[in-house]
């Protein structure tokens, strides 16, 4: 029988966090006291209306606690994309979660990374056309970066198309060599046009790795591509 993607295990064991729930954001929380710096964590979609909610996947909950370990205040984000035409609803209930987030009083508002995953690559682009001034960084890891093939998206989801605003923050991008053939090609045509425009850029990656890697592909190599991207991150909030 075959284990449902949100009890699958995530590659590295790492010891829970302290988590919080308020409304549709879950805090992983560091033991360091005082405001730290945050990562939001945005899921995959569009989700079956049926799906378990990813803050309580383990892949995510991976993440949180991984993260939290390390010292920043980790937020899991609960969204809602069942059809496309869901898409900037969804996008502003983000907006407002990442608002949320930063008014904690734990979290240092000035020192946060957005960390988008599969699907949920097509929110970047909001947040790359228009940076704002304490956003620290963007990380994709496995995006999708241009629609699938039949889509009807609205241009405000392009990620590639919003790079043309001109060099803004640092980027990292997790790619899975054997990932399918559409998020292959969003990440071919993304690279090259951030490179073009002069964006700071740092690419990990998993030569061996499926779309999901970090819960399908367990061994030496995913974990170390989960190390990566997670040290980039933290570099890039500890950036002055």
């Amino acid at each position: 029988m075959t284990t449902p993607v949100a009890q699958r295990p995530f590659v590295l064991s790492t010891p829970a966090a302290p988590v919080e729930r308020h409304g549709n954001v879950d805090l992983h929380l560091p033991t360091d006291t005082g405001p730290r710096p945050a990562v939001v964590v945005v899921h995959g979609a569009p989700l079956p209306p049926d799906a378990p909610d990813p803050r309580d996947w383990l892949l995510y909950r991976g993440y949180g606690a991984l993260l939290a370990a390390s010292g920043a205040v980790t937020a899991l984000v609960s969204y809602q994309v069942s059809e496309l035409s869901a898409l900037p609803a969804a996008a502003d209930d983000i907006a407002a979660m990442v608002d949320q987030v930063r008014a904690d009083p734990r979290v240092d508002p000035e020192r946060v990374v957005l960390w988008f995953f599969s699907g949920g690559g097509l929110f970047a682009a909001d947040w790359l056309r228009v940076p704002p001034p304490w956003l620290r960084g963007i990380a994709l890891t496995y995006p999708l970066l241009i629609p699938f093939p039949g889509w009807e998206v609205d241009a405000r989801f392009l990620p590639v198309e919003a790079l043309s605003a001109g060099t803004g923050v640092p980027l990292v991008l997790t790619r899975a060599g054997q990932d399918i053939p559409p998020v292959l090609a969003g990440i071919d045509a993304f690279l090259p046009a951030a490179t073009a425009q002069g964006w700071p850029m740092q690419v990990i990656d998993v030569p061996d790795g499926q779309h999901s890697f970090d819960i399908l592909n367990p061994g030496p190599q995913a974990e170390a591509a989960v190390l990566a991207a997670r040290d980039a991150v933290l570099e890039l909030l500890a950036a002055t």
